[in-house]
């Protein structure tokens, strides 16, 4: 059986689509569909079933993919440990959303550099959860970090860690709360302060409001500016409350630039994904990468 063949073939079953499958490939979608169908007529077995949007495997489809994906993997790291050390630079391209993957995830990596006697080339990219699952499951980025779990088995994804979220103001607004602050943990006090988000849905306050509250905020943003860190330094020079990871924001509120209005027992956590294309750990480059981060995040406060 060819094995360029077999390669389509468990390509098309990760990504569930010829179209996408093609473009991972550097094939034309006419080439993956003619692979497919001469590897079908070899077996005498359809492996997809052809619908609107991308092919579902046959059952032979997934007993064949579940036998072959592991040794075609096996292949890759063959060829490509022979290829990494016989060069001295490796690109790795990491995809993420701005300020964890600026603040987390490019100083582990870029400390990763001649560790191990081999030095790698960093280009990142920045973008929310679906824009880079999306670059990834594409092929334009071979690692990415997502706070939401891609579905589907062209993408593997490992838990890295948790993010602790932290209602948070300058020291103007929390006097005007009182002492007592949020004693009675409701969040009636804080409707008429002004709100500083990265979004118009208000995604981190909602978000810190259903889980702590049970309720959804009453205000709407008084300043919104894309970006984490400009969110942080417009409420410490007193725009008005935000809710913050707690990393992004433990040095202004040790210096006191910022105040934490409240520290609910159970405070609110979002997880980051460190995601792959399935099979690309094959890929010393990309395997030492992922190793690096999730042993760099088990240090993370």
């Amino acid at each position: 059986m060819d094995l360029a063949l077999l390669r389509t073939f468990v390509t098309v079953h990760r990504a569930g689509s010829f179209t996408r499958a093609a473009a991972l490939l550097g094939l034309s979608q006419p080439a993956v569909t003619s692979q497919i169908r001469t590897l079908e007529r070899q077996l005498g077995r359809p492996l997809f079933l052809r619908q609107a949007r991308g092919v579902t495997p046959t059952t032979i489809g997934d007993e064949l993919a579940h036998k072959a994906a592991p040794h075609l993997d096996a292949l890759v790291e063959i060829a490509e440990t022979g290829l990494d050390e016989e060069s001295s630079m490796r690109t790795l391209h990491l995809a993420g959303p701005p300020e964890f993957t600026a603040e987390r995830a490019l100083p582990a990596l870029t400390a990763l550099t001649g560790q191990d006697g081999h030095s790698y080339a960093l280009r990142a990219s920045f973008g929310a959860a679906d824009e880079v699952l999306e670059g990834l499951a594409a092929g334009h980025h071979d690692l990415a970090i997502a706070t939401a779990r891609p579905r589907g088995g062209l993408l593997t994804a490992t838990p890295l860690c948790d993010e602790e979220h932290v209602l948070i103001a300058g020291e103007r607004w929390a006097a005007r709360l009182g002492p007592d602050r949020l004693g009675g943990g409701e969040a009636l006090p804080l409707e008429n302060l002004p709100v500083v988000e990265v979004h118009e849905t208000l995604p981190f306050v909602s978000r810190y409001w259903a889980a702590v509250f049970d309720a959804c905020p009453a205000a709407s943003g008084a300043v919104i500016v894309p970006d984490l860190r400009a969110v942080l330094a417009c409420a410490a020079w007193g725009a008005g409350l935000a809710v913050l990871p707690r990393y992004l924001c433990a040095d202004a509120l040790k210096r006191g630039d910022v105040v934490a209005l409240l520290e609910p027992p159970v405070p609110p956590l979002r997880t980051y994904f460190l995601v792959v294309r399935t099979g690309t750990l094959a890929m010393p480059h990309i395997a030492r990468a992922h190793e690096w981060l999730l042993r760099a995040a088990g240090e993370w406060s």
